[in-house]
């Protein structure tokens, strides 16, 4: 045998040949990432990487995700019909007024996107974080933020109005990611946990955009105060379902899943992203660089959040106002974990936080509720899915146990003789 008889198998030439890489085989990238989920939950049995390694283990099978989906929303709303039956209110009742008043016509379900659109974008920036085993609490920061630039970009600047747009857009997605460098540049050279750093800038993002349309501010409008001027009409996101208040930030939201789809699983950088997420041991080893991955992740992440601010004040208000954000960024947290990190099931679980966020005030008005209650199933859907690996570790030890108790076929088909 000779050298020349060796040759590289085709579909893994790229990978040794050591040429920088466009594209790996899907295969390849789901069995290398199953294995080094496996690898970090043995070495590394902190929380976060092991829910990180959860998601990928279930990102492969579209139909675990289906049924954890469905199983996570039932067990939240299971666990809140006492709470609901203590309120005083009957459940039926209760049921009716949330979902009939989120989805029982056209304008309720228009509502019902118009609310999805924030939840979804931002449900994405904590996702990519959540990729690399970042925990980005910035994110209602970093979308606050964004919008305050993207208002005051519209508010000042005279260009053609698709132009304006455009540039809105980019601006609200460059202040994001400028509130996430901080942090992002702390983790990856300091050490910082990302949860503190986060959680302190979102404190300095609200400040900022308090202190910016204050009577004194620089940016607050003549006629409306705590708000920046008016984005000219043009210049504003238009309305896709006339009568209503959807807009086309529905169709940036989905288009940004299929840009996130595409770098996360079709691109080395998306790769590079996930292995740091599964086992930063085996990523170092590889030759991928931490500090850059968690800068890129993180800016990713800010510039997603920046995004959802802009879409808010370009499509819904026109202009920035201080408080315009109910908490888009901290319920962002729960919609990606309800959707598993996966791009496709962010969409699914964004849309059922939206029809919790779209009847809530059906359910106070009707079932005599307090609306605050969304914010208990909320909580219940996180804690679900924080559960969601312990309680999977319990029944494989479970089953292991009780295997262990059964006798051989063999040896019970004897005792049987005897």
């Amino acid at each position: 045998m000779t050298m020349n008889s060796i040759v590289t198998p085709p579909q893994n030439r790229d990978v040794f040949t050591g040429r920088r890489q466009v594209r790996m085989d899907p295969a390849m990238l789901a069995e290398t990432l199953g294995r080094e989920a496996d690898v970090a939950a043995a070495e590394n049995p902190g929380f976060l990487p092991r829910l990180v390694g959860h998601f990928h283990a279930l990102s492969g099978n579209l139909g675990g995700q289906v049924l954890t989906f469905t199983l996570t929303i039932a067990a939240a709303l299971i666990a809140s019909m006492p709470l609901i039956w203590i309120g005083g209110s009957d459940l039926w009742r209760a049921a009716s007024a949330l979902f009939g008043g989120a989805l029982g016509s056209g304008p309720a379900i228009a509502e019902t996107l118009v609310q999805m659109v924030p939840l979804l974008i931002a449900g994405l920036a904590v996702a990519v974080a959540f990729h690399a085993s970042l925990f980005n609490i910035g994110v209602e920061g970093q979308l606050v933020f964004g919008g305050l630039v993207a208002g005051v970009a519209g508010a000042s600047l005279d260009l053609p109005p698709a132009l304006l747009m455009l540039v809105c857009i980019f601006a609200g997605m460059a202040g994001g990611a400028v509130f996430a460098l901080i942090p992002a540049l702390l983790k990856a050279y300091r050490g910082a946990h990302e949860v503190v750093t986060t959680i302190m800038m979102n404190f300095v993002a609200v400040a900022i955009s308090e202190y910016a349309v204050s009577p004194t501010g620089p940016f607050v409008a003549a006629d409306q105060p705590s708000a920046t001027e008016r984005v000219p009409d043009l210049a504003r996101l238009p309305v896709i379902w006339e009568g209503t208040r959807l807009h086309a930030g529905l169709l940036v939201a989905l288009a940004a899943v299929i840009v996130i789809m595409w770098v996360l699983y079709r691109t080395p950088a998306g790769f590079r992203l996930r292995l740091t997420g599964a086992n930063q041991g085996a990523a170092r080893a590889s030759g991928v660089s931490i500090a850059r991955v968690t800068i890129l992740a993180m800016l990713a992440s800010g510039a997603l959040a920046g995004l959802a601010g802009a879409v808010q004040v370009l499509g819904v208000y026109g202009r920035f106002y201080a408080a315009f954000s109910p908490g888009y960024g901290f319920d962002a947290i729960a919609v990606a974990l309800l959707g598993a990190l996966s791009p496709v099931g962010v969409i699914a679980s964004a849309f059922f936080f939206a029809v919790l966020h779209a009847g809530s005030v059906p359910l106070q008005a009707v079932a005599g509720i307090s609306r605050e209650m969304v914010g208990v199933v909320s909580g219940l859907v996180v804690a679900f899915v924080a559960a969601q690996p312990a309680a999977l570790r319990l029944l494989s030890a479970m089953r292991r146990r009780f295997a262990g108790a059964m006798p051989p076929d063999g040896l019970a088909e004897t005792e049987v003789s005897k």
